[in-house]
């Protein structure tokens, strides 16, 4: 659909491969076309079961803020969905203009953020079109991938790591401007440089996912995977575990991945996994793997497939799957954990946890260095995107509920500046040795 006017000026010149100087020449339009929620709708699900995300995510045009010294312009050729855009849309576990009420306080720069409308969108890659007075190291026209790590540089936890910084938020869910609309506004120390190799939608689906599952099995602040070391990967056709399953391949692991269909398992097995459980497979009925004996039965199961038990257990899931995943871990073994899509409150036997001394490693997005790793090796083409299904922005909405359904595996794209689905490859050569079944493995 059409919308005539600056921002189609300067969205035109980006989609026409115009130069850095030329951007530049051209007005930032005042207004955009965005994704986002409203604050006057917070309240609208309460007492009802189906908190159905296309009637509080809505399309239109938004006001262009202020750009700070420290922050760039990037015109969004693609962006992705996460769960925090779902957990952003049904206002829960709280309304999210809680936190950019909150970050209103912090003087004129956090009062930018404070709008009654949130524009949400954590993944996202496009192109660099204006850089605030700061900006060091980037200039317009790069193309670029976005990292929703969002720390402050004048925290000094962030010089340990970003993450253990007090003021770290979450890009596009504890802040405005996300990467849902035809423009975003990022730090500088968002951005990372596009893997070329890959579409836009490609490349704008990764690095939420794929940095967070690098932090929990490779970084030094995770589990520290060694070469050898069996992983238990729970959900491994999901946004983490697909990454997951890659990661620990390609860094001499050995993954065991538990899904829910042949279907999934069949995709697992073609990304090199050659152990998987089917958890239909371990027949325990109504109780699921809160049966007092998943944990044994899950063990067996996997002593049956490499002869010994996890040393890591890849833990997403929660309530459901924890107490299992404390169980099977071996003796000294890490149960490294990002989430809780189950539910918060966990029960396990504390008993296999201090009598066998294992460790339970609680982990958190990820730093900036990790977010240029993880896309170092997606540009090296050692890791590949788990993309399975591509939205207009007209459709944020559907893309969501898809993923607040789980009618999705992988990966859910929606392209925002981007006029079709295939643009943005610059390393054609790169992309043909790949191969498109590897590329394209979660669309077939």
């Amino acid at each position: 659909m059409a919308h005539p006017g600056p921002s189609h000026a300067l969205l035109d010149a980006v989609r026409s491969g115009a130069s850095g100087p030329e951007l530049q020449e051209i007005d930032l339009p005042t207004r955009f076309r965005a994704a986002f929620t409203r604050k006057d709708e917070v309240g609208i699900f309460e007492g009802q079961t189906d908190k159905d995300v296309r009637r509080s995510l809505h399309v239109g045009e938004v006001e262009m803020p202020e750009l700070a010294p420290d922050e760039c312009v990037v015109a969004v050729m693609s962006a992705a969905i996460n769960f925090n855009t779902v957990w952003s849309a049904i206002f829960e576990p709280v309304p999210t203009f809680a936190f950019l009420e909150k970050f209103g306080r912090q003087g004129w720069y956090g009062a930018r953020h404070d709008l009654p409308y949130h524009i949400l969108g954590s993944d996202g890659s496009g192109v660099v079109v204006r850089t605030g007075s700061g900006v060091k190291s980037w200039k317009v026209g790069d193309k670029v991938v976005l990292s929703p790590s969002y720390v402050d540089e004048e925290d000094h936890g962030s010089y340990d790591d970003g993450m253990m910084s007090e003021s770290q938020l979450a890009w596009g869910f504890e802040t405005n401007f996300g990467s849902l609309g035809e423009y975003c506004i990022v730090k500088a120390n968002q951005l990372i440089r596009k893997p070329a190799h890959l579409t836009w939608e490609e490349a704008g689906s990764n690095t939420l996912c794929a940095a967070t599952a690098y932090r929990m099995l490779v970084g030094s602040h995770g589990a520290r995977m060694k070469q050898g070391d069996v992983v238990l990967i729970w959900g491994a056709t999901g946004g983490l575990g697909s990454f997951a399953t890659q990661l620990v391949k390609n860094g001499g692991g050995i993954p065991v991945a538990v899904v829910s269909s042949e279907e999934k398992a069949d995709i697992v097995r073609s990304q090199g996994c050659d152990h998987i459980i089917n958890r239909n497979d371990l027949e325990l009925g109504e109780q699921g793997l809160r049966h007092p004996k998943a944990g044994r039965m899950l063990g067996e199961a996997i002593r049956r497939l490499v002869g010994e038990d996890p040393g890591i257990v890849f833990e997403y899931l929660g309530r459901e799957t924890f107490g299992a995943s404390v169980y099977v871990a071996k003796r000294g073994g890490k149960i490294v954990t990002c989430g809780s899509s189950t539910g918060y409150r966990h029960e396990y036997d504390n008993r296999f946890l201090w009598m066998r001394l294992k460790s339970i490693i609680g982990s958190h997005g990820f730093n900036y260095h990790e977010a240029v790793e993880i896309n170092r090796l997606i540009g090296l083409g050692m890791i590949h995107p788990t993309l399975s299904k591509v939205f207009p922005l007209d459709e944020a909405g559907d893309a969501t509920r898809a993923v607040q359904t789980n009618q999705h595996i992988g990966k859910v794209a929606v392209l925002c500046a981007a006029t079709g689905e295939g643009q943005g490859v610059d390393d054609p050569a790169l992309r043909e040795r790949i191969g498109e079944e590897k590329l394209n493995l979660y669309r077939r």
